[in-house]
């Protein structure tokens, strides 16, 4: 497994923290998210989320997280032995047929293009090829199990980090504008991991990107993150900001409510109170604000409502000593 190398500039025991943080931070966005999960901004802002609450959209009790985390779980279990597409697939094969990885042992949500992906792989289709790779497969199926990858590659260069990321996209999502926005996730969560603030990992997520995504076939791809490439997301409106579940969507108002908070709590209880969509923008923008802050900025009585916590925090663990010594 990689070692952090003189490049971080944040000593070892920060930088678990910050790995903790992302793994948990992302579980818990996604928890915050799923009992309003559907609801419109309008709607909840009649009753916003300020903490953790059960039933709601899908009927489950207090601390429970959907197929965004079992996903996310899954990558991090591959991850401990090597990156294998095959095995990784395989291991989203058990998720939906047999529940693994699920909060209380059935799949109680899952995405149609994910869904159809996994069938594939499961009827034979080698893994890197059962992503949908239509226009219409750009859905936020692979932005929100990504996060792994990018804890897992951060020390490896920029066009590597990306390489890994859109290829991991292609389980699901196998289209030009998911992997891209796969992989900008990625380069910024590195960023964020090496110290960074989101001030400066954003410009910096940027300027790799363009080393990065210039070429075919991600060059026809730039003009539908220009808002976000432009490096002024932060200046756009709340009203300005859709949360559905598009990847461009997502990746857009993750990375606004960031750059628009200023702690943990602040960023996932602003990204779940955008509605739609809001279990995997809270994941995604969960995952982002738990690298920056790091774990210790995660308030405990979330952690601790957290379906299978135990469970969690066994693999978490051993995948933070694997990473970062």
């Amino acid at each position: 497994m990689a070692r952090w190398s003189s490049r971080s500039k944040v000593s070892s025991m920060l930088l678990r923290e910050k790995l903790l943080g992302g793994l948990w931070g992302a579980i818990i966005g996604d928890a915050l998210g799923v009992p309003v999960e559907f609801k419109s901004r309008k709607e909840i802002a009649r009753v916003p989320v300020t903490d953790m609450r059960g039933y709601g959209a899908h009927h489950q009790p207090v601390g429970t997280w959907s197929d965004d985390s079992s996903l996310l779980i899954c990558t991090v279990e591959s991850l401990l032995n090597g990156f294998d597409t095959h095995d990784l697939g395989q291991r989203f094969v058990r998720w939906l047929e047999q529940g693994y990885w699920t909060p209380w042992g059935q799949v109680f949500d899952v995405g149609i293009a994910t869904r159809d992906a996994i069938h594939r792989i499961a009827q034979g289709t080698v893994a890197e090829q059962a992503g949908g790779g239509s226009e219409q497969s750009n859905g936020n199926g692979s932005l929100m199990r990504i996060l792994p990858v990018a804890l897992r590659f951060a020390e490896a260069s920029a066009r590597d980090l990306a390489e890994y990321a859109q290829r991991a996209s292609c389980l699901t999502h196998r289209h030009p504008r998911s992997q891209m926005a796969c992989g900008l996730y990625c380069l910024l969560v590195a960023a964020l991991l090496h110290g960074a603030s989101p001030e400066d990992a954003y410009p910096e997520a940027i300027r790799q990107a363009q080393a990065i995504y210039r070429q075919p076939p991600y060059s026809v791809e730039w003009q539908h993150f220009a808002r976000l490439l432009s490096g002024q997301i932060a200046c756009i409106p709340e009203a300005d900001i859709s949360a559905t579940g598009y990847v461009i969507h997502t990746l857009e108002s993750s990375v606004w409510c960031l750059l628009n908070t200023e702690s943990f709590e602040q960023a996932v209880l602003k990204a779940v109170n955008l509605g739609d969509d809001t279990d995997t923008t809270g994941t995604v923008t969960g995952g982002l604000a738990g690298v920056c802050y790091g774990l210790a900025a995660i308030p405990s009585r979330w952690l601790n409502q957290l379906a299978r916590h135990d469970d969690l925090s066994k693999l978490f663990d051993v995948f933070a000593a694997n990473i970062g010594g």
